[in-house]
């Protein structure tokens, strides 16, 4: 290989009639100018270093990657979860941050799929470098999001999803704040056994892998009350005309009517059994679409009265969840539901273990999540391992109802922001 001289070596070696010395000066002239060239690439090469750690820049941020359905069948829920994240780490961020660093969140869409939740979270591990994962909602995503974050030693906090497989597969990494599914109705059944006591029951749920599932579940609750099943029936989800199974209904004549739908479906529910005078002693929702704002509207005056399990209200004597209804209402102008609690809460947690951690590694902060004891808007958060669960938060659960247009806690009793409404004589709430 032919190695080209510079040009003022060149234009020396021409000088015929200049002395061995004055060349040799020339040269070293030469190798002094390179080596400042040099010396000054250096000097930026540090300076670039000097940024990459200086105040504002990655240094002083704590990256934390947040997986939700935004797109997909769950994307009004997980909306509400990305607008209490949001607030939550503004607020975070507004006082200081943590340890005088900042949060930095990265959202990622899930779409309510499985296979996108996994390759949502990948990105946030090995492209962004997240130090904790929190977020989820849709148990089938939770739980695929959960065996990347366990294999690969990253912890992960959920926020939303029952399925109890979630914290019953022995992970290390993996913590929850919400109860496991099998605790979902733990509040109701207790009131079942102190009040309504009823002896029949007719389920009625839509056809999805979610109505299914929750249908089993409060079937093995009428099980255990010694409650006879007279009717297990699935409707097409999206359906407007439910006047012949509610006529089906009828001639069974329940104690209680349990309802499994979406908001939607549950309004619809209740005003056609209105107009057909349908009188169980309680009409019961399962699941949020009963408890939120939507079927109430929808309803209207057939809403008066029913019931439906729930995880949380802004009533509570929870620190500070009135306060965080409020705000969240004069920042987006709608009402929030315990979706939007948990990720407040959970918001709340991370703050709270990246305060006591000794550095930001995986296992420091597994251990701080370990040793977590911290009262938040959602409840009291405590990782602990009990019968199958492993890192599971003990929460609550409760039976709310609508009285006079607004929703109470009627259950447990000391809980309760209002008296439970029982018996209820529908026909006269109905204006017949």
């Amino acid at each position: 290989m032919i190695k080209m001289l510079p040009p003022e070596y060149l234009m020396t070696s021409q000088k015929v009639h200049r002395t061995p010395e004055e060349v040799w000066k020339e040269m070293i002239s030469i190798m002094q100018r390179y080596r400042i060239i040099c010396l000054g690439v250096l000097f930026v090469f540090a300076l670039s270093l000097i940024v990459e750690i200086s105040p504002g820049h990655a240094a002083d941020e704590i990256k934390i990657g947040i997986v939700l359905p935004l797109t997909g069948t769950l994307a009004k829920i997980g909306e509400i979860e990305r607008k209490s994240f949001k607030m939550a780490i503004d607020e975070i961020n507004a006082t200081a941050g943590v340890n005088r660093k900042k949060l930095h969140s990265f959202i990622e869409d899930t779409s309510s799929r499985p296979d996108v939740g996994r390759a949502m979270v990948e990105k946030l591990i090995k492209k962004y470098k997240v130090q904790l994962v929190s977020g989820g909602c849709s148990s089938s995503v939770v739980y695929a999001v959960a065996h990347v974050c366990q294999q690969n030693q990253i912890p992960f906090l959920v926020s939303t999803a029952a399925a109890d497989k979630i914290t019953a597969s022995d992970w290390d990494y993996v913590f929850r704040l919400n109860p496991p599914f099998s605790k979902y109705a733990s509040g109701m059944e207790s009131l079942f056994s102190e009040i309504i006591r009823p002896r029949t029951a007719v389920i009625l749920h839509e056809d999805s892998r979610f109505g299914a599932k929750r249908a089993k579940s409060f079937a093995n609750i009428c099980k255990r009350l010694h409650m006879k099943v007279l009717m297990n029936e699935k409707y097409e989800y999206g359906e407007i005309d439910f006047i012949p199974v509610l006529t089906k209904i009828k001639d069974k004549n329940p104690d209680i009517i349990y309802m499994i739908a979406h908001a939607m479906d549950g309004s619809l529910l209740m005003v056609q059994a209105k107009e057909l005078k349908l009188t169980p002693k309680m009409f019961i929702g399962d699941a949020q679409a009963f408890s939120s704002p939507a079927f109430q509207q929808d309803a209207g005056i057939a809403a008066e009265n029913v019931i439906a399990g729930t995880l949380w209200h802004q009533k509570l004597p929870f620190p500070e969840a009135m306060d965080f209804y409020n705000k969240f209402k004069a920042r987006y102008h709608t009402s929030v539901d315990y979706h939007g609690a948990e990720a407040y809460a959970a918001c709340q947690v991370i703050a709270d273990i990246l305060n006591r951690i000794k550095s930001s590694s995986n296992t420091d902060i597994r251990e701080a999540l370990l040793n977590t004891d911290v009262k938040t808007v959602f409840g009291p958060v405590r990782f602990t391992t009990w019968g199958k669960m492993k890192n599971q938060n003990k929460a609550s659960t409760y039976v709310v109802q609508w009285i006079n247009g607004k929703l109470e806690v009627v259950w447990p009793k000391k809980s309760a922001t209002n008296s439970f409404v029982y018996p209820v004589n529908w026909l006269k709430n109905w204006g017949y």
